[in-house]
Order: structure tokens, then sequence, then C-alpha cells
């Protein structure tokens, strides 16, 4: 998975903060409280995102109403899988990784795949994503 563009990441992040459709408009005005940035490069923008499945989009009037077709989790998910997959010794990149996490964070991923064991099929495959 190719890691965001600094722009595609700015319209991302508001609509997984949001949890709701937006315009256009609306991702322009709150990108420009801080920068800015034209209107019509966030709609190239939004338009290659929704080409990308990144952000599903519904007409409302002459606007797109756009909002996220996948999480911000399954993109840092996938994140990491990448990174883990340029590893040549996966179990030493883990166990790094491993080590530079809270208490807290191995805590979670502990109850994660005791979580993840119960619900894999019993051949060991993956099942449906």
């Amino acid at each position: 998975m190719r890691r965001l563009g600094e722009l595609e990441a700015e319209i991302m992040d508001r609509v997984w903060l949001w949890e709701r459709p937006a315009t256009v408009r609306e991702i322009v005005d709150d990108i420009n409280q801080g920068r800015h940035v034209a209107y019509t490069t966030v709609m190239t923008v939004a338009d290659i995102l929704h080409g990308k499945g990144w952000l599903r989009r519904e007409k409302a009037g002459r606007a797109w109403l756009y909002e996220a077709a996948r999480s911000r989790e399954e993109y840092t998910a996938g994140l990491m899988e990448d990174a883990l997959g340029d590893s040549q010794n996966r179990e030493a990149t883990l166990l790094r990784f491993v080590e530079r996490m809270s208490h807290e964070d191995v805590e979670t991923l502990d109850a994660v795949l005791r979580a993840a064991r119960r619900e894999r099929p019993a051949d060991g495959s993956r099942g449906e994503r």
C-alpha cells in the first residue's frame, strides 16, 4: 500500500475525523484555516482518492458529498503490513517493534492476538478480509 500524499492525508484526516459526508468546500475551508489551498486542487485530489477507493461520493445538488470508503485503521494496518513485508527477518522485525511498544500497547496486542486465534479457521488460513 502506498502512503498517502500530504494533501491526500489532510483530506482523509478530516473525513475520518468528521465521520460524515463532506463537500469539497467544507474540506477546503477547514484546510485553509492553517494554510492556503485552492478549491480546484482539493477537488482534483478528492476525485483521485475516489478513484483509488479511499472515498465514496454521492451527488448532492451540484456538489459531491465525500465520505471514507476505508477506515484509518485499515490504512495504518496496510502500512504496517508493507513495512513488515520489506523485512528480511520478520521475526526480528516484530520483536524490535514490540520492544518499542508501551506496556499498555503490549497488553492490547496480546488481547488482540488471543481474539484472532479464537476467530482463525481450523486450517490456519486467514479467512475473509
